[in-house]
């Protein structure tokens, strides 16, 4: 019986709520369509009584699962035993207190963080939930896996299939919709990447229905494995703050899979007794992708225990087929009209008292320029959760004393061409290369200095600049 499984997955809607055992591969409900969790009784697993127990399994670096910063947590995340769990070292990551950017934002110094998930194997924090997506492919003996992708995702994909030799890859992109830093990888790690008419929304309808029809395992974030590991980049921002719970965590909301998995993470911490609070959550879209911000925000879409205003979301969703419609921002990561993980999301705000924002391509890029002047570069849809933190401040919803956790999902050499392009201060260039979208390059731009080849006036270059 399935509920006598230590671990299982069940639909979310609350008017179904079927179960099915772990070694079944759904990426929707076969019985009314919704998502599914990954849910434990917690009952009969060996949950430590207190978090700072974790910190132990440093002493074991040799160990590949204390060496990894995702099943280093494997008592949170155990669906799979540990000899099953596939591991590429991915999880060690930063979390740097950015005074820099805290003034740039607007709170106290020593009250903002960055949590960068640019350490990762392939760069960005999908590789959290990548290895939890290639642990259940294993179990389930997968022989290929797919994704549609931005990038990030593809790249990661690539990235496990070529270390752990398990699985072939299969990556659908949209025409013109990835940056080359990311492509690259894919290409690189000998993926079979398929680039089809149309954007990410169009690769991910594609990419579904292939998967159901050839067998193919699928990793995007509708996966609910996927989530799993992406909750531990959580159990990592509350080790490196001591395990004290911050006041708010800001996150990029592109396809809605981190929020998504954070609020189950300090939903699951909480029902266990192992925190005594929940943060806030603040998901930031960019003002192109504003999918989320325009339910949540505008048309007051809520969780409402799993009922709610699902019309208002397929009208508008029919409203972008109607006005032909499509995302468009200079944030290629979270450029998504139809956020799979909508439903969870919205249950991760409900948990979390979460308000949700959207910035546009000019203070995300400006954001991204403060975030480098502090040390650590990010790709321009990390630098939205700083930029959307900065729009809060202003409002008041997050007061300057307060602790906040902004999370950079992808390093800065994920799409260089926009770094160039807006520290190019040429005007002109930057349009070419991006796209004329209104935005002034200049306006945290560190140009290069040209100079003749004379000594004497680069001496006086170098002491007039410094």
């Amino acid at each position: 019986m399935i509920r006598s499984e230590i671990a299982f997955q069940k639909c979310i809607s609350p008017d179904c709520g079927t179960a099915f055992g772990v070694s079944e591969v759904h990426v929707a409900c076969p019985r009314c369509g919704d998502l599914l969790d990954v849910q434990y009784d917690w009952g009969r697993l060996p949950v430590p009584g207190r978090l700072q127990e974790f910190e132990q399994k440093w002493s074991h670096r040799h160990d590949p699962l204390s060496f990894s910063g995702v099943w280093r947590f494997h008592e949170l995340l155990p669906f799979a035993p540990p000899e099953q769990v596939v591991t590429a070292g991915e999880g060690q990551t930063l979390l740097q207190q950015a005074d820099g950017v805290a003034t740039y934002v607007g709170v106290q110094p020593g009250r903002l963080f960055l949590q960068y998930e640019g350490m990762n194997p392939s760069g960005s924090f999908k590789d959290n939930g990548m290895s939890a997506a290639f642990t259940h492919a294993r179990h389930v003996g997968a022989q290929r896996a797919a994704c549609a992708s931005t990038g990030n995702t593809s790249a990661s994909l690539a990235m496990y299939c070529a270390v752990t030799r398990l699985m072939k890859a299969v990556i659908f992109i949209g025409s013109g919709k990835i940056a080359y830093g990311k492509l690259s990888q894919a290409l690189e790690y000998g993926a079979l990447t398929v680039q089809i008419a149309g954007d990410f929304d169009d690769a991910m309808v594609r990419v579904q229905e292939v998967s159901r029809d050839l067998g193919i395992y699928l990793v995007n974030s509708v996966n609910p494995f996927r989530l799993e590991g992406q909750k531990t980049i959580m159990y990592r921002v509350l080790e490196s703050l001591r395990w004290e719970v911050p006041d708010w965590i800001v996150v990029p909301g592109g396809n809605l899979g981190n929020s998504s998995a954070f609020g189950k993470a300090f939903s699951e911490l909480h029902c266990l007794g192992l925190i005594d609070r929940v943060p806030r959550l603040a998901v930031i879209n960019a003002g192109g992708a504003d999918t989320l911000y325009q339910l949540h925000q505008v048309r007051g879409v809520r969780w409402q225990g799993g009922r709610g205003d699902m019309a208002a979301v397929d009208e508008y969703y029919a409203s972008l087929d109607r006005e032909h419609k499509k995302a468009s921002t200079i944030a290629s990561a979270i450029e998504i009209n139809r956020p799979v993980n909508l439903r969870k999301c919205l249950r991760a705000l409900d948990c979390c008292d979460g308000v949700v924002r959207q910035v546009s391509d000019q203070e995300i890029l400006d954001a991204k320029a403060q975030v480098g002047a502090g040390g650590i570069g990010c790709e321009p849809a990390s630098a939205a959760s700083v930029a959307g933190a900065r729009l809060l401040a202003a409002e008041g919803v997050i007061r300057p004393g307060e602790r906040v956790v902004c999370i950079l999902t992808g390093h800065q050499l994920k799409d260089p061409t926009a770094t160039v392009a807006y520290h190019s201060g040429d005007q002109q260039k930057f349009d070419e290369v991006l796209g004329s979208r209104g935005i002034r390059c200049a306006s945290f731009a560190n140009r290069a200095i040209a100079v003749p080849n004379e000594l004497d006036q680069i001496i006086h270059a170098i002491e007039s600049h410094s």
